[in-house]
This record gives structure tokens, C-alpha cells and sequence, in this order.
């Protein structure tokens, strides 16, 4: 069975720090007509679960804790049974939204999360957040950035739990020396490559400072 990956665009808010953002989110669903796995289950665990329809949902993996990209992830859960994935250097952040529910699963440097086909590496990105990570298939030939490298550069950081010389390294060190034709899917907006994104290093670094 082919390996495929679908994306679901939801809605819905992001807050940190006192504010309050509007915006939309990537969810990542990957596997075949069988069996999947969820990349960053936001907002709506029902739309999600209809993407879903009928296939076998093992694992909710978690990039990283911003509420945008875990407020579902119970929800969903619960209508499906699946296991939810966080790095626990983000459990912090995952505790100023969901208080009462821990994940059920650490992830871990260099764990691999197979589904049907696909076999994510999990590499932790911090910078972001502290317990960012990243998901990397060669074989699919894409990494998931979530809120750690988008098309045009590094996410934001400058909310709590984040720091700029921490994202440039994880971007630096662990995205960058993939092949450059690698697809970098997000957690919110387009799509980029490593290729198109090496480039630009040095630009990053000087916007940052």
C-alpha cells in the first residue's frame, strides 16, 4: 500500500504570554487506507477525525506544546484511542492547556514512529519551544518542521520558553544537513525545501540580532 500524506487546515487561536493570536493551523496526516498517524492535532478533533474517516489512528505526535498545535490533541484522542506523543521538555507549555491530561508517550532524539509505511525520525529541534521536534522520513523524502523552520526562516522567538541562538543551531545542525531536496512540510502555511532555505542562513542570522 502506498504511503501518502494528506493536510488538513484548521482554525482556531494561539496564546502565550497574555496575547492572543488568530490563526491556522497544518494538520499532518500520514499513512496509507489503512493505518495513520497525526502531526499536531489543532483545533478541531472532529474535523480531523472525519479526514481520518475509517483508518486506524495509532499515535497523535505532538512538534511541539503551543496550545494551536495540541488543543485537539485530547479530543481526538478520545474519539480514537490514539496515543499522544510530546518531548517532555515541552511538558511546561503542555500543562498551561491541558492541566488534568498528561501525554501518554515521551518522545525521544533519534526514535523512530512508524505507521503504516513511513518512518518518522524525531529529532529534537529546540529553539521554538524547549522540547520542539522535528520529523524527518527519507524515504518520503520530507521532514515536518512544525513551529521550528518555515518557508523564508526560523519560527518566532521571542515568547516564553524560546531563544533565537537555540533555533538558529537546531536549524543549523539538524535541518540544514539533510539533502536539499528534502520537502520541509509545516505547521502553518507553505511548503518549502531545505535546498531553498540553506541559502539564507546567514540573513537569519543577522535579522536576528
Amino acid at each position: 500500500m502506498t504511503t501518502r500524506i494528506e493536510r488538513l487546515v484548521t482554525s482556531g487561536q494561539f496564546t502565550l504570554d497574555g496575547g492572543t493570536w488568530d490563526v491556522e493551523n497544518n494538520v499532518w496526516i500520514v499513512g496509507d487506507e489503512r493505518e495513520v498517524i497525526v502531526i499536531d492535532a489543532a483545533h478541531d478533533a472532529e474535523a480531523i477525525a472525519d479526514a481520518v474517516a475509517d483508518r486506524r489512528l495509532t499515535a497523535i505526535v505532538c512538534t511541539h506544546a503551543h496550545n494551536d498545535h495540541i488543543d485537539a490533541a485530547p479530543a481526538l484522542a478520545d474519539l480514537t484511542g490514539a496515543t499522544i506523543w510530546l518531548h517532555p521538555d515541552d511538558l511546561p507549555l503542555w500543562k498551561l492547556t491541558h492541566p488534568d491530561r498528561e501525554p501518554d508517550r515521551h518522545l525521544a532524539d533519534g526514535q523512530v514512529i512508524e505507521a503504516a509505511g513511513a518512518d518518522l525520525t524525531v529529532l529534537h529541534t529546540p529553539g521554538h519551544s524547549l522540547g520542539a521536534v522535528c520529523l524527518y522520513d527519507p524515504g518520503l523524502g520530507v521532514v515536518f518542521t512544525g513551529d521550528t523552520l518555515f518557508l523564508g526562516g526560523p519560527g518566532a522567538t521571542g515568547r516564553s520558553f524560546s531563544h533565537f541562538p537555540t533555533i538558529i543551531e537546531s536549524i543549523r545542525d539538524r535541518l540544514l544537513t539533510l539533502p536539499p531536496e528534502t520537502k520541509v512540510l509545516t505547521g502553518h502555511g507553505d511548503a518549502t525545501t531545505i535546498g531553498a532555505e540553506l541559502p539564507h542562513l546567514d540573513e537569519w542570522i543577522k535579522r536576528g540580532h
